[in-house]
């Protein structure tokens, strides 16, 4: 049998990506899908990514986080794994005041996104676009 990671799991969804974020304490590394944050080509990506890490300086320099991202695209992969590394810093330290400070950032960090897709209807191209009329 497999054996399971230790540490605290979270997660955190977008559209239609998943990240799965497991916190262990270490010497703060951060990855996701078992490559360093530091080789994300995109620098915004990276920030965004970094942001509840930089807010709590003094529980990520103690910590390792480990992100499985999945589905959706890059930019959702980078919202849900932001989200699911907040939920695992505040859940790793039982701090209500980091809860408060993430919250008065961006509530979604803490907060996953309820917007999905909306399905293709008959009749038409797309969920809202119809065919268009002739009147002659």
């Amino acid at each position: 049998m497999a054996s399971k990671k230790k540490g605290i799991s979270t997660k955190g969804k977008k559209k239609e990506a998943k990240a799965r974020a497991t916190i262990t304490a270490g010497k703060g590394v951060v990855r996701i899908n078992s490559r360093s944050i530091e080789t994300i080509p995109q620098e915004y990506i990276r920030q965004f990514i970094r942001e509840p890490i930089d807010l709590c300086p003094h529980i990520s320099q103690q910590v390792d986080i480990e992100v499985d991202a999945m589905g959706g695209g890059f930019v959702g992969q980078a919202v849900a794994a932001r989200s699911a590394i907040a939920k695992a810093l505040i859940e790793y330290a039982h701090d209500e005041r980091l809860k408060k400070k993430f919250l008065a950032y961006d509530r979604l960090l803490l907060v996953d996104d309820p917007r999905r897709v909306e399905p293709k209807k008959p009749l038409g191209t797309k969920a809202r676009k119809r065919k268009q009329l002739s009147k002659r």
